[in-house]
Order: structure tokens, then C-alpha cells, then sequence
């Protein structure tokens, strides 16, 4: 049985996320109808739907009234001219948040091999944003050595004001990854990326809405994300909060809230989070 502290912990986790989303035609309807207005909302680029898909959406949620923030995908922007023009035009839209990943456009669009090399144009611009994000990976890239991933992560802390870890099922590997993080010394804010209770042929089938050949690099990366769904039991959104919610509430963890993977899958993804908080209750008094 949950203590009082776990369920305060697990609220304010689910209080305090944010949404992911991929810029397909559908997506702006469903969010209107699913999120409440000032709730913050993630646009992934995808290489199929270029940058101005991602651009597109972002600055239509801010005209809805959410809080948009762009991912500027690394190998999709050609070079210093366009993401000068791009910075821009997100201003001028009153986007002040950014996400930087490096992105899987093969081969890059321009100079940008990694997100790094974007992340010192912007430092270079100014700092034009109040928040950037990174990505943190508590699991193994698939493509990429531990020590390189430990390494960019390190050399990313004076350019981004916060991390975001990839998506991973397991709380016991993502509570030992965040205490690593820390142990580093990076203290920059960290939000712990999951899914909430997804439907798997759902997930296929957006899998194949963002490209055949992204379909195929989306799967080979995430097998364990099919395998954890596809089997039942496999996956419980509810028992990982749960099981990381003792490393979470560590002030030292500096874990602000969740990420939410929706795989545009936003009015189920809204409903679990909306009937959990219910279930925790609301006398409990939130930690930190």
C-alpha cells in the first residue's frame, strides 16, 4: 500500500508534465479537444514533414493558448543562416522554449552533425530562449557509446537550462541513471520521460504515419518499447511512478515533472493522467 509521501510524490510528477506530439495533420484538433488551454506541449520534427511542420503547429497551440516548444532537430536546419531566421520567426510568436535534439535526418540537411554544434550558435546568438532541453539516455543508445552520450551531456550543461530523459520502462534503471546524473554534477532540471497506457496498434499505426523510412529507424530503436506494450503486464505507467517516486522526491534529484510520450495519442493520455491525480487525492501535501 502506497504511503502518503509516494502518493504526494507521484501527484505532483503528473501535475507537472508536459506533452509530446508528432505534427501530423489530425494532432492540432485533438489537443484542443483533450488538453486544457496553458498546458505545455513538445513538437517533435520529423525529416518526412520537414521543420515547417513543427514550426507550423507550434505557433498555431500558442495562438490556442498553450505553452509550445518546438524540438529544433539538429541535422534538419542547413546551417547558422537558417536557424538565425527560424529563431526568429519563433519570437516573434512568443516561443521562448526550445527542445535540441540531434535528430535523424541521413544525411544532416547542413553542418550540424549534432545538436551540440546547434546549442553554441544559439549560445553565440545570445541565448535568444529562456529554456532549451536536451536529451538525457538512462538506457543505451543504440547507435551511440555510453562514455560519448555521458561526454555530450556534459558538454551541453552550459548551453541548456534543462534535460529530458528518453523514454524508458524500466524505474529501477531510470532512479540509478538520474542519482548517476547528479553524482556528475549536473544539476540543470530534469524531467523523466514516459508513456502513459498507449494502445499498441495505435502506436504502429503512427509509426507509419511519419514515414516509411523512419517507421523502420523508429522501430529499430525502440524494440523494447513494442515488446513492454505487446505484452500484457508488460508495462504499467501507474507502478513506474510509483517505483520511481522515492528518487524523485530527493530534493537532489532536481526532477521538476514528467514528459509524456503520447504518440499523438492525447485524449487517452490526458484521461489516465487526470483519473490518477484523482485516485492519489488531493489532501496530501505536496513535497519539496
Amino acid at each position: 500500500m502506497r504511503n502518503n509521501s509516494t502518493k504526494a510524490e507521484m501527484r505532483r510528477l503528473l501535475l507537472n508534465a508536459r506533452y509530446e506530439v508528432l505534427p501530423t495533420a489530425s494532432i492540432e484538433e485533438k489537443i484542443v479537444a483533450s488538453i486544457p488551454v496553458g498546458r505545455t506541449v513538445t513538437v517533435t520534427a520529423s525529416p518526412s514533414k520537414g521543420m515547417a511542420a513543427t514550426l507550423d503547429l507550434a505557433e498555431s497551440l500558442v495562438g490556442h493558448g498553450y505553452r509550445a516548444v518546438p524540438h529544433l532537430a539538429a541535422r534538419m536546419i542547413s546551417g547558422r543562416t537558417e536557424l538565425e531566421e527560424i529563431v526568429a520567426r519563433l519570437l516573434d510568436s512568443g516561443i521562448n522554449s526550445v527542445f535540441v535534439p540531434a535528430g535523424d535526418a541521413d544525411p544532416p540537411a547542413g553542418n550540424y552533425e549534432g545538436s551540440l554544434e546547434l546549442l553554441r550558435d544559439l549560445t553565440a546568438m545570445g541565448d535568444p530562449f529562456a529554456e532549451v532541453g536536451v536529451t538525457g539516455y538512462p538506457e543505451s543508445h543504440p547507435k551511440i557509446m555510453d562514455d560519448i552520450t555521458v561526454q555530450a551531456m556534459w558538454d551541453k550543461r552550459e548551453h541548456a537550462t534543462n534535460l529530458v530523459s528518453n523514454l524508458c520502462f524500466d524505474p529501477a534503471v531510470v532512479s540509478a541513471w538520474v542519482k548517476r546524473v547528479r553524482s556528475r554534477g549536473a544539476v540543470m532540471p530534469l524531467l523523466i520521460g514516459t508513456a502513459g497506457p498507449v494502445e499498441r496498434t495505435k502506436l504502429l499505426a503512427m509509426a507509419t504515419k511519419i514515414g516509411v523510412s523512419e517507421s523502420a529507424r523508429f522501430l529499430s530503436k525502440n524494440k523494447s518499447v513494442f515488446a513492454r506494450i505487446a505484452t500484457p503486464g508488460g508495462y504499467s505507467p501507474e507502478k513506474f511512478l510509483e517505483k520511481i517516486s522515492p528518487t524523485t522526491r530527493e530534493p537532489a534529484s532536481h526532477v521538476e515533472g514528467l514528459h509524456l510520450f503520447t504518440f499523438n495519442q492525447v485524449a487517452e493520455t490526458e484521461a489516465w493522467r487526470e483519473d490518477l491525480i484523482a485516485r492519489l487525492g488531493s489532501s496530501a501535501t505536496l513535497p519539496r
